[in-house]
């Protein structure tokens, strides 16, 4: 590919960096080998032109436009334009596979090499379809995060002296506990929060509760199982029936 290709893709990459909104920086990759740009762009968002463009052509260089946030778009050179490049989001690294089940690819754009026309399609066109789909996917890894966590409810239990129980069903909700004023009663298995101050009390259940939901565990509080009470009505004196007077006719 000739060189004023590699030279222009960088001086264009410089360039949006100024005008795209917020703060980004670039960054000019050089392939050594055919092989070497699959594993470099592997990343890229896209199952449209971008993805048959780098399947099918030999890529000597690329760009990666990285924002302040860590969101990144893939840049090269149009393989039969030449007045005109491809750009693509690329997909987070380091997120399981499963958190990308059922979200579209925010699939790459065609832009001219002119860099105001080109840095206000990729901002109307691309990048709200690209923040839409990361969105998702992080909203799909904190699931699974919070499933992979063992999401569960902790179950908070009054006792008849204005006490809190609580049994911690995992090491994380013990912590929590524990850092909330919880004691653990070794005796019982739970974690015990005295009623002597009702304001620390409530203040240390929120605080737990509000640890607890970021790790999907979730909270139920409970009244004791009433006893039943013991029955003090006096116990009728059986009549005795009228055959007395029946025999006295």
């Amino acid at each position: 590919m000739p060189a004023h290709r590699h030279e222009g893709l960088g001086a264009f990459a410089a360039i949006l960096t100024q005008l795209l909104p917020g703060t980004w920086t670039h960054q000019l990759r050089q392939h050594t080998a055919h092989d070497d740009q699959f594993f470099l762009t592997a990343d890229v968002w896209d199952m449209n032109q971008v993805a048959e463009a780098i399947a099918t052509t030999t890529l000597t260089h690329d760009a990666i436009l990285t924002r302040d946030d860590g969101l990144r778009l893939f840049l090269m050179d149009h393989p039969r334009h030449e007045d005109t490049f491809l750009i693509a989001a690329m997909a987070p690294a380091d997120t399981a596979a499963e958190a990308f089940r059922g979200v579209p690819e925010p699939d790459g754009i065609a832009i001219s090499d002119d860099p105001e026309q080109a840095a206000d399609a990729i901002t109307t066109r691309l990048l709200p379809r690209y923040e839409a789909a990361l969105a998702h996917v992080r909203d799909n890894a904190a699931r699974l995060t919070a499933t992979a966590a063992g999401s569960h409810t902790v179950e908070m239990t009054w006792t008849e002296d204005g006490a809190l129980t609580a049994a911690a069903t995992s090491g994380e909700a013990a912590r929590i506990l524990a850092a909330n004023g919880f004691v653990h009663d070794p005796e019982r298995q739970t974690y015990v929060l005295s009623g002597d101050d009702t304001a620390v009390q409530a203040r240390h259940v929120r605080t737990a509760g509000t640890q607890l939901a970021a790790l999907g565990i979730s909270v139920a509080l409970r009244h004791p199982t009433a006893h039943p009470a013991i029955d003090t009505t006096p116990v009728p004196v059986p009549r005795r029936h009228a055959a007395g007077k029946a025999r006295s006719r």
